[in-house]
């Protein structure tokens, strides 16, 4: 069965596609919440009209984006934490606190799926995570982690 994804759907496809599901997970999962729609004559039809009106959104969406980008790219946060004299920290800085951080400081609120801490941060000092802001906008983060 081939239906058009209304929204991304993780391990399937992205927003607009044409992808060929099982019937039953198609008729019992999909089209009843939403997801999707049968891929018909009509509903292909729509889908070039719905592609053009999403570009036209997103391209408004996109300098918001850049202007956050920049406003995170711009200051360093600061992350406490409990540390040793020597300055090893117990435990691991992670992407929850960075994300709590975020919210805190920015009042914005991202997934912490979408930070991506490059190394183990088990000691003092600076670091850079990679934040995903849309699509293929990363966003670098410098935070600095501080003994409590």
């Amino acid at each position: 069965m081939q239906v058009i994804l209304l929204k991304d759907i993780e391990k399937l496809g992205d927003r607009f596609e044409v992808v060929a599901v099982k019937p039953g997970f198609g008729r019992n999962y999909l089209i009843p919440r939403g997801f999707a729609q049968i891929a018909n004559k009509s509903n292909m039809a729509r889908l070039e009209e719905m592609k053009s009106k999403e570009a036209e959104e997103e391209a408004k969406l996109i300098g918001e984006f850049r202007a956050l980008i920049d406003k995170l790219e711009s200051d360093v946060l600061q992350i406490g934490a409990k540390a040793g004299t020597s300055g090893k920290i117990f435990g691991s800085v992670t992407n929850v606190q960075l994300a709590a951080a975020i919210k805190e400081k920015w009042d914005l609120d991202i997934e912490r799926k979408k930070i991506e801490v490059p190394e183990d941060v088990k000691d003092l000092g600076a670091y850079v995570a990679d934040v995903q802001i849309y699509k293929h906008m990363v966003a670098k983060v410098r935070f600095e982690v501080v003994a409590e």
